[in-house]
């Protein structure tokens, strides 16, 4: 199956466009879960088990933020790894790396997190290079979501200046993947922030069939509604990030899981209309 296809029926399946974002601060667990363990690890597997259980009918897709289970120290990468064993099949897996490096170093990247995480996708930085993303095209059932027009602000300080006669550096990047995709079987996508909803509209004209991972939504600030509206007539499947909205939405109470499962479900109806359009 391709990456394609499983993102298709994943949105299908789910009748929806939504993905959480598992970025897991000890600190901020529920106190009645947090008061259970004693150490961060095992701390943090039982509360991203219980956040997909609770959210795994309301999206298409889960993103670990790889940052927050490195942050664990040495049983970071096995807490990851069984984090991604508790998300169903069906779902799509995309691992938040944010990698980009040279062949050989991109090479062990690819290894770690499409071969041995197995990963469906990845977030890439090609900054340093276009070949940067060589050894992770040979693959039609994987994706990489390559930062284009990042949520943050700091996306002004380059992504967002003109650059060889386009309106951003982003556009330059969105062209420049859509013809290497036609090298590569792996699909490329692209990131771009919902907060920058100006500046996207350009970048993904220029790409349109790439299918896209959307942060922004939620905390961040992003409007559901202006972003439905600059992607009319996209063709690629988005996929729209929410992680901090949604995982402490229940904050210190009892029924933290009922309320975060609340949240999830009333972020997927908020995607309704856009949802239609893909499935």
């Amino acid at each position: 199956m391709t990456f394609t296809e499983k993102l298709r029926r994943a949105v299908s399946g789910s009748n929806s466009v939504l993905c959480v974002g598992l970025d897991p601060v000890p600190g901020l667990i529920p106190k009645p879960l947090a008061d259970k363990f004693s150490n961060s690890p095992d701390l943090v597997l039982e509360f991203c088990t219980r956040v997909i259980e609770a959210t795994k009918n309301h999206v298409c897709a889960f993103k670990p933020n790889t940052a927050f289970f490195e942050a664990l120290g040495s049983r970071g990468w096995e807490i990851l790894d069984q984090t991604v064993q508790q998300i169903p099949k069906e779902k799509i897996v995309i691992a938040d790396a944010k990698r980009g490096d040279i062949g050989n170093t991109a090479a062990q990247y690819k290894k770690a997190f499409f071969d041995d995480l197995n990963a469906d996708a990845i977030t890439l930085n090609a900054l340093m290079g276009m070949d940067t993303l060589d050894p992770f095209i040979d693959d039609d059932a994987k994706a990489a979501y390559i930062l284009t027009m990042t949520s943050n602000r700091g996306s002004a300080d380059f992504l967002q200046r003109r650059f060889e006669g386009r309106m951003s550096l982003g556009e330059y990047i969105a062209e420049e993947l859509e013809k290497k995709q036609d090298k590569s079987k792996t699909h490329l996508g692209m990131v771009v922030g919902a907060t920058q909803i100006e500046s996207i509209g350009p970048v993904i004209n220029v790409n349109p069939e790439a299918h896209l991972l959307i942060p922004g939504i939620g905390k961040q600030g992003g409007s559901v509604e202006a972003l439905q509206m600059v992607l009319e007539g996209h063709i690629g499947i988005p996929v729209i990030n929410s992680s901090r909205s949604i995982l402490y939405a229940g904050s210190d109470h009892e029924d933290w899981e009922e309320i975060i499962e609340q949240k999830a479900s009333e972020m997927k109806m908020s995607l309704q209309e856009l949802t239609k359009r893909y499935v």
